[in-house]
């Protein structure tokens, strides 16, 4: 298994634009390697300043949005114009402000039962993958060390056979629609990116301390043979 790669940013802004940039940079490469360039979107603060990286007049230009075809690491259980939807915030943020045709754009129906949805998309993933992976995945790590919708001591921890399941988050009350992790550590690359001083001390558990997935679910995500890049600024690193 590769050693994970840990850069670290100096700022918020950085960390936007070098998640940005990797973004290109993976893109571009799969482009002329295939074709086409597959990639998760992930929900949260972190990940919505790089969408609006990305968006900008920079940026937009560097990469051909017509071979890139957009899809979610995880989704809350709400409709997509709901402001809490995460691909509500990537259309707003990024997918409006680009040239993706909407074909391209695969979203978890989030209006539906969180079952059925999940079903649904991991469904559509094995048709698309088979048994491969997408090009890049972006995460979040949440204070609690969940990453997608994988929270401590959730079913969906377990699972090993399907690409996407519901996951029940009784510390929530609520449903969530996620990838697995199993799945996603079939991704090409990863990057996980973490931002803010509140998560630094549970950043150091996950980097530093023994192997306990179940209370840090982050520690499930474990690319092989990929690449796991944690992108941070430098308050999450503690500096």
């Amino acid at each position: 298994m590769k050693t994970p790669e840990i850069k670290v940013l100096p700022t918020a802004d950085a960390l936007a634009r070098a998640a940005a940039e990797l973004f290109v940079t993976v893109g571009e490469a799969a482009i002329e390697m295939r074709g086409q360039f597959t990639v998760a979107l992930s929900g949260g603060s972190t990940p919505k300043a790089m969408h609006h990286v990305l968006a900008s007049e920079e940026f937009r230009t560097q990469i051909d949005w017509t071979k890139v075809e957009i899809f979610f690491g995880d989704e809350r259980t709400v409709p997509p114009e709901h402001a809490d939807s995460n691909y509500h915030m990537a259309r707003e943020t990024l997918l409006s402000k680009v040239p993706i045709p909407g074909d391209n754009v695969y979203r978890m129906r989030g209006e539906i039962d969180p079952n059925e949805a999940a079903k649904e998309y991991g469904q559509m993933l094995k048709e698309k993958f088979g048994d491969g992976g997408l090009d890049l995945i972006y995460l979040g790590m949440g204070d609690d060390g969940h990453t997608a919708s994988l929270f401590p001591g959730t079913e969906a921890l377990h699972e090993t056979k399907h690409r996407c399941v519901a996951n029940h988050v009784e510390k929530l009350n609520t449903w969530r629609i996620t990838m697995s992790a199993p799945f996603i550590n079939r991704a090409a690359q990863v990057a996980i990116l973490v931002s803010g001083e509140a998560k630094a001390s549970r950043l150091s558990e996950v980097l530093e301390g023994p192997r306990d997935p179940e209370r840090l679910p982050v520690q499930l995500i474990q690319p092989d043979p990929g690449q796991l890049t944690w992108l941070l600024d430098s308050a999450a690193a503690g500096m």
